[in-house]
């Protein structure tokens, strides 16, 4: 080969290697995207049932039940309501009627006493002052409250 072909061949190879290398970082970006929904959105079903994703609003007040590390509360956007089950250590500010974040997964088939339309929670955020709510949380009960 001549000098002119071997400098195509490497050239090639790069834009190759630089095309393959940018496929995959946009592979792995999309795959560890958290999505978030609102109890509204998972009950129509929205949510993706095989993929972990956020459900946020406010938990409801009067669902907190303690059973040793185990919480099971209910997260509501004031129009739908979905049970959610946490194992470990909530944060300090959580408590009824706050706003919360949780990331987790829908369950799809009753499992002992957890059945369809509970959320299985990795992760509880709580709003850390009074004037703080996440924005996803904050968007999704304003456009609830237009909808009333």
């Amino acid at each position: 080969m001549t000098k002119r072909q071997n400098r195509m061949v490497l050239v090639g190879l790069l834009v190759s290697g630089v095309f393959l290398a940018g496929y995959l970082g946009i592979k792995a970006f999309s795959e560890n995207l958290l999505y978030f929904f609102t109890p509204s959105d998972i009950l129509s079903g929205k949510a993706p049932t095989d993929k972990s994703f956020r459900v946020g609003g406010l938990v409801e007040n009067d669902s907190v039940k303690r059973n040793g590390m185990i919480v099971n509360f209910s997260v509501t956007d004031n129009l739908e309501s979905i049970d959610v089950i946490y194992e470990g250590i909530l944060p300090d500010l959580f408590r009824e009627g706050q706003g919360v974040v949780a990331s987790g997964s829908i369950v799809n088939k009753c499992v002992g006493s957890v059945c369809e339309n509970t959320f299985i929670a990795t992760e509880v955020l709580a709003k850390h002052d009074e004037n703080y709510m996440p924005p996803e949380v904050a968007a999704a009960l304003e456009s609830t409250k237009s909808k009333e």
